[in-house]
């Protein structure tokens, strides 16, 4: 997968990649923050500590880092950088078209 946009849709509660080769992948703010691989909230599925998302919760931003990864921003402070298979271009259109696992793995390794 080689994204070419990335953008927030839905009131910023999902983040849409879009690739030539896959189409559009949305990925909800809450599947992305519950797959951080930051040590804290590795040590706090350890723990068996259930992560509460609260209400309204979204994608407070993103921001490139070099080609290959964002680092993405949410409303409850929380930051974490992820891994893209592919350059990046960041743009602001909305997209909607889920596919959520395949990235999801790509994020949680």
């Amino acid at each position: 997968m080689q994204p070419i946009q990335v953008e927030l849709g839905d009131n910023s509660t999902a983040l849409a990649l879009t690739s030539p080769d896959c189409g559009t992948l949305v990925l909800g703010a809450e599947t992305l923050r519950r797959a951080s691989r930051a040590a804290s909230e590795i040590r706090r599925q350890v723990d068996g500590i259930e992560l509460m998302i609260a209400p309204g919760f979204h994608v407070a931003g993103f921001e490139p880092i070099g080609n290959y990864a964002l680092r993405l921003l949410f409303s409850d402070g929380h930051d974490t950088a992820a891994s893209i298979p592919g350059p990046i271009c960041v743009n602001s259109q909305n997209s909607s078209q889920p596919e959520v696992a395949r990235w999801t793995e790509s994020i949680a390794t």
